[in-house]
């Protein structure tokens, strides 16, 4: 079986669902979430995911993603995330309350892998998103980040 390690995963922790900006939702005022790049081990690689700012539009996070597998270059890969999380869901969370989200990575290749994960926030604009990436059915990978909401007070 060959095994192409995806960080689209990764990304996931990257999607870490952050309360939308719209006023008319009650949902507290965040509508972008940026998550720490973050780099894990695989058999005898590294891979470090990249991911820049998640935009949530329609109840759906979404943010584009770079994988790096060192040394193995030719494994690199890149694609978006996209992470559902409802407006009741973001109410919890502006309360302090985690949660746990799903969603999928789309590789540019138009490969597509389930995500999953639990937001945990440490304060009013911070905490850790554990992120699992399904790489195939039974084979997945776990990936520890923090992530930080722009724009909120600490």
């Amino acid at each position: 079986m060959h095994f192409r390690p995806t960080l689209l995963p990764l990304l996931l922790l990257l999607g870490s669902p952050v309360p939308s900006r719209a006023a008319d939702s009650g949902v507290a005022p965040f509508a972008v979430v940026e998550v720490a790049p973050v780099k894990t081990s695989i058999y005898v690689a590294s891979v470090t995911l990249t991911v820049p700012r998640f935009v949530r539009r329609g109840g759906i996070y979404e943010s584009t993603y770079s994988a790096q597998i060192f040394p193995y270059y030719f494994w690199n890969e890149a694609g978006r995330l996209q992470i559902t999380v409802s407006d009741q869901t973001l109410r919890r969370f502006a309360r302090g309350e985690s949660f746990s989200f799903s969603g999928h990575a789309i590789r540019s290749d138009g490969t597509i892998r389930k995500v999953e994960g639990r937001v945990t926030p440490l304060g009013p604009a911070t905490g850790r998103i554990e992120v699992r990436v399904f790489v195939t059915r039974h084979l997945s990978m776990a990936f520890d980040t923090t992530y930080r909401l722009p724009g909120v007070e600490k």
